[in-house]
């Protein structure tokens, strides 16, 4: 039996970060969403886990037990032949690794009966359980509470320099560590563009630190605010991917072309929000 799991990525509408605790992690509170484009994961029986990389991003990724494959794999019990076809760039904010690890679980699951402890999901990285619920929510906590926000359907143009930002370092150039959470009570958006308004009025704050650790960044969020049709533009996570939002796919798609067609050293994809997992 061999199972096929996609991992979307992953995309921080909104990241206030509103307190750091006492062991070092960053408390946040996050608007996400994932969208048609990602990862996928391969499983199949085995005796032992063991880890195969395609595709174009496959070069560099270790196969070893550092990969949070490998680690999801360990934490299941259940050995698996995986091969990771891996299509979004790596330390990108836009999932990943993350992603990958949830992906790795599900597959798991399909293959044997296994139960997820929540705190050792968590220990894997603060994006896993998201990414293991994979539909839209709010993140608060250090990534440990999740609450389901119906969203409108987005359409938008994501932007990788192709620079690595370390996360770390995003975090170090924070100018303060105790900024203001998002409303208790979130509004009910009629439609995409009141979204879309209310989405202009919050923030990502780790995307001043971003752009001063790598300012390609600030050159990627220049051009797709530039694009025809684009409504907001911000970073996703800890960078260095960026979005654009718009009106429907068709003048996504458009903005995607025209990016990549003068840019072809950026990583620059189309994409469109999934709906909820059931």
């Amino acid at each position: 039996m061999t199972v096929k799991v996609f991992a979307p990525a992953k995309i921080n509408l909104t990241l206030h970060i509103t307190g750091q605790r006492a062991d070092g992690y960053h408390l946040l509170d996050s608007l996400v969403t994932f969208v048609d484009i990602g990862d996928q994961i391969i499983a199949s029986p085995a005796e032992e886990s063991s880890l195969t990389v395609t595709g174009p991003f496959a070069e560099g990724v270790p196969t070893d037990g550092s990969n949070l494959v490998m680690k999801a794999a360990s934490m299941t019990g259940v050995g698996m032949d995986l091969t990771l076809d891996k299509r979004l760039p790596p330390s990108s904010g836009i999932g990943g690794g993350s992603a990958d690890a949830a992906a790795t679980l599900r597959a798991a699951a399909r293959l044997g009966e296994v139960r997820f402890d929540p705190a050792r999901v968590l220990a894997l990285g603060a994006d896993v359980p998201v990414c293991l619920k994979g539909a839209p929510v709010r993140m608060r906590g250090v990534g440990e509470e999740l609450s389901p926000i119906p969203m409108p359907a987005l359409h938008m143009v994501l932007v990788n320099p192709r620079v690595e930002v370390s996360t770390p370092e995003v975090f170090k150039g924070l100018a303060r560590k105790d900024n203001a959470p998002m409303a208790e009570a979130l509004p009910q958006w009629p439609d995409t563009l009141a979204f879309i308004d209310w989405l202009g009025t919050q923030r990502n704050d780790l995307q001043e630190p971003a752009v001063k650790t790598a300012p390609e960044v600030a050159a990627v969020l220049a051009a797709l605010a530039l694009l025809p049709g684009a409504q907001l533009v911000r970073m996703s996570g800890s960078g260095a991917t960026c979005f654009a939002l718009f009106s429907d796919r068709l003048t996504a798609n458009a903005a995607a072309a025209q990016l990549a067609d003068g840019n072809p050293w950026w990583w620059v994809r189309a994409a469109s929000t999934l709906p909820g997992r059931d």
